[in-house]
């Protein structure tokens, strides 16, 4: 095992999160020349770029002197804890947003808290005193050694200040606070915050704005991250900016890559904040794969065709890792591996260096891609130039259909591209379409020697050969890329320089694939509920609104707010599974009730909703409302009895002058007048 390649000669006691969060306060707030003047006067020896450096550390020493520095340049006693409540707002850290956001409630982030703590610095530890749903009792304990700082103590009570408003909710308010308490290294603080309102449900629409921003922050890191790893050609650079830009995707004191040498040999090892022999210690652990245990993230670099090794993030203890973050950083590893796919076929066609330049190309408009049908295009554009066809395709498989369908092509004019996109294959059609199902190897097709369906195809698009090669991501199937010629100027065979372009090209290919369908999945939950499959309250409203322009006379637009009878005497009696498993059958019963042009959407609990446009009147709705009603008439099959479930239901038609959420809530008092009185006739509008 090769020495490892590791970078500790500076105290890794602070995350450049924090510094890069106090600098871009300071440039917010100050003067012009503030963050010059904060330099001079903190007198660090890092320039503003390296303390901007979210994936880089810091001494204790730097932090301190930076923050004192802070509070003479802006003249504010209190400003280390304005910098504190800036720091979630300031887009920092989208990894960790996201991982906090995902535990539901400010009261679940606090009981996590001392985790994320270790994510900034190594001379701290959180203990939670106490909590409730609605306040947080804190004490920040300092390591022996260090002196203790009141501005540490201000910034991490600003800080605490903004978990609320991870969930929507106001910035929560220091109730109390002590300095040096005890022993004399641990300070005190309690937070509270106002508890979730009924109109204030998770799946607001700031809420998921938040959560976009973070998602797409978190995205625009990764894709700038692939297209710094596809600038460079050096072996040695890369591994460097792989561990470098670690902490970006998952931010921790310490990260270990150890990868297998290309043309075999020593394992390459390169690390951040490690010595060198616990480095290769870790390392040699890893390869043989071992179990680093709860102080260690680990994740394979791998991509569809090899692994190449392991990169692990690693905390002083098992304090430090958080849920969701494997993921996170599985998905930068993909980006690493790829970037050592790129940089394997670019050694190996050194000599075709304009090929090798539009692989790059191809690496940076795939970084740039987001949408399917995007890459797919991206990547149709790039075989021509790479594997010197004539043409390209990208067909994508359809698990639902059996079928692999066109979805990009190069270099085809646009009758025969019509005719291309129309015709599927199938491996009861085309002989061809099994083999790579089944082998998936590349293969070279002669349209000549093809099957008849893909003959006639084949020459319907003016083509006489192709190269088809799989696109394959964790043994799944995602459909195939080709390079076509339409005379006879293919390869004889498939050489193995062909085949490293191609393999180049569809490596790349697959990653981008992965993550704009992982993009495409985050963007389908942020707008529906994920037990049910129905809109959620964001995508209801957002469909009302769209709505709101046509309706009027004649075109009247409706909502009907329902709420289940005896769901929560369901969900005492049966448990909670018998509960999600209604939710289920009355979302089913839903849509069978309403027209094709409805929505039907879940608000929160036991609580739906739905748009109703093109009335002629308010009786229409009054109608449609009986018609949901009756869809309860049947009784529930839940743990394998009958339960009777009834709903209320409330009606309001569009006035003139109102808009979505004002109409939302006539409909949902109007259901309220429904349940008070369940005799009678029709429900409430």
């Amino acid at each position: 095992m090769t020495a490892a390649r590791s970078s500790v000669a500076t105290a890794r006691e602070t995350s450049g999160v924090t510094t890069a969060g106090l600098l871009t306060y300071v440039a917010v707030h100050g003067e012009p020349d503030a963050v010059a003047r904060l330099l001079e006067l903190a007198g660090v020896s890092e320039t503003a770029e390296e303390l901007c450096d979210q994936s880089r550390w810091f001494s204790y020493a730097t932090r301190v002197r930076l923050f004192s520095a802070a509070t003479e340049v802006l003249g504010d006693p209190d400003v280390m804890f304005h910098v504190g409540q800036a720091a979630l707002r300031s887009g920092m850290a989208h990894s960790l947003e996201l991982v906090l956001r995902a535990l539901g409630s400010p009261r679940q982030v606090f009981r996590r808290l001392p985790r994320a703590v270790a994510k900034f610095t190594t001379v701290s530890s959180m203990e939670i005193l106490e909590i409730t749903a609605t306040s947080a009792r804190l004490a920040l304990h300092l390591h022996e050694g260090y002196e203790h700082s009141a501005l540490d103590c201000d910034f991490s009570r600003g800080l605490a200040t903004t978990v609320p408003e991870l969930f929507g909710l106001p910035t929560g308010v220091i109730t109390a606070a002590e300095c040096r308490t005890g022993d004399g290294r641990t300070c005190v603080c309690e937070v509270t915050w106002e508890r979730r309102s009924r109109l204030r449900r998770r799946g607001s629409r700031a809420e998921v704005h938040r959560e976009l921003a973070a998602l797409r922050g978190q995205l625009r890191t990764l894709q700038d991250t692939a297209t710094e790893l596809a600038g460079s050609d050096d072996l040695d650079t890369v591994l460097r900016l792989i561990v470098a830009r670690a902490g970006q995707a998952v931010l921790a004191p310490a990260h270990l890559l150890a990868v297998a040498a290309p043309g075999g040999g020593a394992p390459l090892v390169h690390s951040a904040g490690l010595p060198d022999d616990e480095a290769q210690e870790l390392a040699r652990r890893l390869l043989a794969g071992e179990d680093l245990g709860p102080r260690a993230v680990v994740v394979d670099v791998a991509s569809a065709r090899r692994r190449h090794g392991r990169l692990a993030a690693v905390y002083p203890s098992g304090d430090g890792s958080m849920a969701d973050e494997q993921a996170m950083l599985a998905a930068y590893a993909a980006h690493a591996a790829a970037a050592l796919e790129l940089l394997f076929a670019l050694d190996d066609a050194r000599l075709e260096a304009d090929r090798a330049g539009a692989l790059l190309h191809l690496a940076h408009e795939l970084a740039a891609a987001d949408a399917v049908d995007g890459i797919c295009q991206v990547v149709a554009n790039a075989l021509p130039r790479v594997v010197g066809s004539e043409g390209a395709s990208v067909m994508l498989w359809d698990p639902s259909a059996g079928q692999l369908r066109a979805r990009a092509s190069a270099n085809v004019g646009k009758p025969k591209q019509a005719a291309f996109f129309e015709t599927p294959l199938s491996p009861e059609d085309s002989p061809e379409v099994l083999e790579l199902l089944s082998n998936r190897e590349p293969r070279l097709i002669r349209g000549s020697e093809s099957s008849p369906v893909l003959r006639a195809l084949l020459a319907q698009i003016g083509v006489a050969d192709v190269i088809a090669l799989p696109l394959v991501a964790d043994g799944n199937f995602l459909g195939i890329a080709t390079a076509s010629w339409t005379s006879a100027a293919a390869p004889e065979e498939l050489t193995d320089d062909v085949l490293v372009r191609l393999r180049g090209v569809g490596d790349q290919a697959v990653s981008a694939l992965q993550r704009a369908q992982l993009l495409e999945t985050v963007r389908h939950q942020a707008h529906h509920d994920a037990l049910t499959g129905l809109p959620n309250r964001v995508l209801f409203l957002e469909r009302l609104l769209a709505e709101l322009p046509s309706a009027g006379p004649g075109a009247q637009l409706g909502v009907l707010f329902c709420d289940l009878d005896r769901f929560k005497q369901v969900n005492d009696a049966l448990g909670h599974a018998a509960g999600d498993e209604l939710l289920r059958q009355v979302a089913a019963r839903l849509r069978a009730a309403i027209r094709p042009c409805d929505t039907v959407g879940r608000l929160s609990g036991d609580e739906f909703a739905i748009i109703l446009p093109g009335l002629d009147d308010e009786a229409d709705a009054h109608g449609l409302a009986a018609r949901v009603v009756d869809c309860f008439a049947e009784p529930f099959r839940l743990e394998g009895r009958e339960v009777a479930v009834g709903t209320s239901v409330g009606v309001a038609v569009h006035h003139p002058g109102g808009d979505a959420e004002e109409l939302l809530r006539r409909a949902d008092a109007a259901m309220y007048r429904h349940k008070q009185g369940q005799g009678s006739a029709r429900p409430a509008g």
